[in-house]
């Protein structure tokens, strides 16, 4: 499969490069404890972020390609600006299934100025559109309730809490479980105007 771009309204969602500036950029994410708090991972140092940008190079390079983990940038700044967000959508299951999970993440100054909707509207509109999948996933923290927000907005609906889902930090973590099916997913029009 080509290389991933997404273009939404203010941001662009791309391959990550193995260079300082996508490494640092992750790192300002997985690094931060406040910013990783909700991710299912301890906090990482800049070499694991290092080693995460190759393997997600390795992981865009199989065929058939089952997981994107992408960059986020700043539209006006360029398809090559320093990112300022992760997301993923990784395809789960035998193909015919036709499932995914998608997940979002934003350094803390990018909080609060709507980019994570706007993400995953994109990841929505790839998987829906161009990987043809019928159902997407997403867990979250129940902490997690900007993330929830973010989800109802675009269209998912909780289907349940799972109890006990990841030992973390010395104790066990509930999850709320979170999908919407493709004929859920509304027109383009209507994205518009939500």
């Amino acid at each position: 499969m080509h290389p991933v771009l997404l273009t939404g309204p203010r941001l662009t969602v791309r391959e990550f490069h193995h260079v300082e500036r996508d490494i640092d950029a992750l790192h300002a994410i997985f690094g931060d404890p406040l910013a990783a708090r909700y991710l299912p991972f301890e906090p990482r140092d800049r070499e694991d972020c290092a080693d995460q940008v190759a393997l997600y190079l390795d992981e865009s390079e199989k065929d058939p390609r089952t997981v994107y983990r992408l960059a986020v940038t700043l539209t006006a700044d360029g398809e090559d600006a320093v990112p300022l967000g992760n997301a993923v959508l990784g395809v789960e299951g035998a193909a015919e299934q036709r499932q995914a999970f998608i997940g979002y993440a934003l350094r803390r100054d990018a909080w609060g100025l709507g980019y994570a909707t706007e993400i995953a509207r994109l990841l929505c509109g790839f998987g829906f559109g161009e990987l043809g999948l019928h159902r997407l996933a997403a867990r979250l923290d129940p902490e997690n309730l900007a993330s929830a927000r973010v989800l109802r907005k675009v269209g998912f609906q909780l289907e349940g809490r799972i109890r006990d889902d990841l030992y973390l930090r010395g104790r066990w973590h509930d999850a709320l479980q979170y999908s919407l099916l493709e004929h859920e997913w509304p027109s383009a029009a209507d994205r518009a105007g939500g």
